[in-house]
């Protein structure tokens, strides 16, 4: 059995960033060599070399659910750009304190829309920050969706129809801020991030 390492002092991340993070998990992921052919149907690729997936391939049931999910919210070509749910991603991963999904999703959030520096602004100020009407009401909305309890509301569902977001634009906000207040807490429960290199 392969022993599970903790990260090394001065090898954890020392704030949110957009650069590109490993992640050390704390219970074993299987190893290629011993996944059967479900399993290896779900890591083909990098995902292989992953090792968040691979642990998560130990129930890969839950894990071609979980794929399809993703898959789902985040590559629907009708509603919100992808852009924005990046950007919602990025915002429920930063409320929820998870830094190597907020690298993951501040990246893909940058790349897409092409404003690297104020999702940078994102990660170093906080979801309080603000930027432009309507980044501020998907990060507001976000924010309070994610919260524990959620507290958003009227106010701030107001304030996305006042800017021309439809139900179909909302509700994808609402199931990349669930997916991601999920996703975070399996990352944070399951291992810790480590700067890259390491």
């Amino acid at each position: 059995m392969t022993e599970v390492r903790d990260v090394e002092t001065g090898r954890r991340p020392t704030g949110f960033t957009q650069d590109e993070l490993g992640w050390v998990p704390w219970v074993e992921p299987i190893q290629l060599a011993d996944a059967n052919s479900d399993q290896l149907a779900l890591l083909e690729g990098a995902r292989g070399e992953s090792p968040y997936f691979r642990l998560l391939a130990r129930n890969a049931e839950v894990l071609a659910e979980r794929s399809a999910n993703d898959k789902d919210i985040f590559y629907s070509r009708e509603g919100l750009t992808r852009a924005e749910r990046e950007l919602a991603a990025t915002v429920t991963s930063r409320t929820n304190g998870c830094e190597y999904c907020a690298s993951v999703h501040s990246r893909f959030t940058s790349h897409l829309s092409k404003r690297t520096d104020d999702v940078q602004r994102l990660l170093d100020e906080g979801v309080t920050v603000r930027i432009d009407d309507r980044w501020d009401a998907i990060i507001d909305f976000t924010t309070a969706l994610a919260a524990q309890p959620p507290r958003a509301g009227e106010a701030e569902l107001g304030r996305l129809r006042e800017l021309g977001f439809s139900d179909s634009d909302i509700h994808d906000l609402v199931l990349s801020t669930a997916s991601f207040s999920w996703a975070n807490r399996m990352m944070l429960s399951l291992g810790e991030p480590e700067t890259s290199g390491a």
